[in-house]
């Protein structure tokens, strides 16, 4: 009794489009006749078409704040490239890497990267790539590279590299929060049972090879 419910829903849905239509040759009584007919033809095409997209059973179910659960994974930054590295990261945050990726809700997992003093750039980016930040004030612009950040704040490069591939808002700086960069080996995250992300294996190019 519901798919009949869902099939008279759809034969009026399609009737109001059908008969909004106007034609550009004839009367309205003639493109009526010919919609009512049309309607008739194709009403168990249309009825086949909706039950078999709307039915519930069939819809996609989405997760639940309860049913989140989060996992925790390592990756080495030596020798590796950042941009490749950042796409590997804003994955797993996002939870893209789940069969239960959700996009409105925070389902990702933690990574924590060590070794950032190490992360590497292609080519002369390194020497020639820009970042710009604004003051607020009138000729505030400043301007810097990844070589000069390097020496202040080596993870800085990292981090704005995933925060560019993540949606913007709330969500993505909250999703930000589960990313952990740290100088070295050692990181106070060791109890959380890490699973380890080899880049090298995923794809030969994360690594740049001397």
């Amino acid at each position: 009794m519901q798919g009949a419910q869902y099939s008279s829903n759809a034969y009026r849905f399609f009737e109001n489009i059908l008969f909004s239509c106007k034609p550009a040759i004839g009367t309205n009584r003639q493109l009526k006749t010919y919609q009512k007919n049309d309607i008739k033809q194709h009403k168990y095409q249309f009825d086949f078409v909706i039950i078999n997209s709307i039915n519930p059973r069939t819809m996609t179910k989405f997760l639940k704040k309860d049913q989140l659960s989060s996992l925790w994974y390592e990756i080495d930054a030596r020798n590796a490239v950042v941009g490749r590295l950042a796409s590997v990261i804003s994955k797993i945050i996002r939870g893209k890497n789940k069969a239960t990726y959700t996009p409105h809700m925070d389902s990702g997992d933690f990574v924590v990267v060590k070794n950032i003093e190490q992360i590497k750039f292609t080519g002369k980016k390194f020497q020639n790539k820009k970042y710009y930040r604004h003051t607020g004030y009138p000729g505030g612009i400043k301007e810097t590279t990844p070589e000069k950040l390097k020496e202040k704040k080596p993870g800085v490069t990292l981090k704005l590299a995933v925060k560019r591939m993540l949606p913007g808002g709330v969500l993505g700086k909250k999703q930000l929060t589960k990313l952990k960069i740290y100088s070295g080996d050692n990181h106070p995250h060791s109890a959380q049972n890490l699973k380890v992300i080899e880049l090298d294996k995923l794809n030969t190019k994360n690594i740049v090879r001397n």
